[in-house]
């Protein structure tokens, strides 16, 4: 017959000098403790922790230890989640065995595969943002594509708000009569937008780039 409670002493005296920094009793009836696990330091010293909780059960170990997560650091929720999992999915492996140093093995390298997930995430972001500046670089460099139709709309629209600004530079130009710099500049691009639209009428798209004096 299987003595429960001379296996579960075993290891807890082997679990305690295995951790003997993270590891904490909590109750001796029934035995609960908590071992505290930390993943190696990322890149940038970026670190993930959990503390287990482990309360042995009356036929432990052909009856699988209760855990829980008793506390962590930057750990996300489904991190937490797949800790979880990840001690039931071992459990149910080493049913039959005392375990816990199997658990806590299998928890310490998933910790370690997050550290390298959050440095991941973090190199996909920083390229996601170098991608649209670049895009944004490309786009204000080339200037803006228009079609026949779209500029023939846009010079209308155009030649109204001259009309209108010379109908109210008029009112407040000076009694000499003479040409302030912006109305000479008005002037010559309204003149110069004609000459482009007879290079135009034959073309399909085209970049164009204005520049008002």
């Amino acid at each position: 017959m299987t003595d429960y409670a001379e296996e579960q002493r075993n290891e807890l005296e082997a679990i305690e000098s295995i951790y003997p920094d993270s590891f904490t009793v909590l109750s001796e009836v029934p035995t609960s403790f908590t071992i505290t696990v930390t993943s190696d330091a990322g890149e940038n010293d970026e670190m993930v922790e959990a503390t287990l909780k482990f309360t042995y059960v009356e036929k432990y170990p052909d009856e699988p230890p209760l855990w829980e997560i008793y506390s962590q650091e930057n750990l996300e929720d489904s991190d937490a989640e797949d800790i979880l999992s990840l001690l039931q999915q071992q459990a149910d492996e080493n049913l039959g065995m005392v375990m816990i140093f199997t658990l806590v093995t299998a928890v310490q390298e998933k910790l370690n595969e997050i550290v390298d997930q959050i440095k991941n995430r973090r190199e996909e972001e920083k390229r996601r943002k170098e991608k649209e500046a670049e895009e944004a670089e490309k786009v204000a460099f080339q200037g803006t594509v228009v079609t026949i139709e779209n500029f023939l709309a846009w010079k209308a629209k155009f030649e109204l708000e001259m009309a209108e600004l010379r109908r109210k530079k008029q009112k407040e130009e000076e009694p000499t009569g003479r040409w302030t710099h912006k109305s000479l500049c008005l002037s010559k691009c309204a003149h110069s937008l004609g000459k482009i639209i007879s290079y135009v009428k034959n073309a399909s798209d085209f970049y164009i780039t204005f520049s008002f004096c």
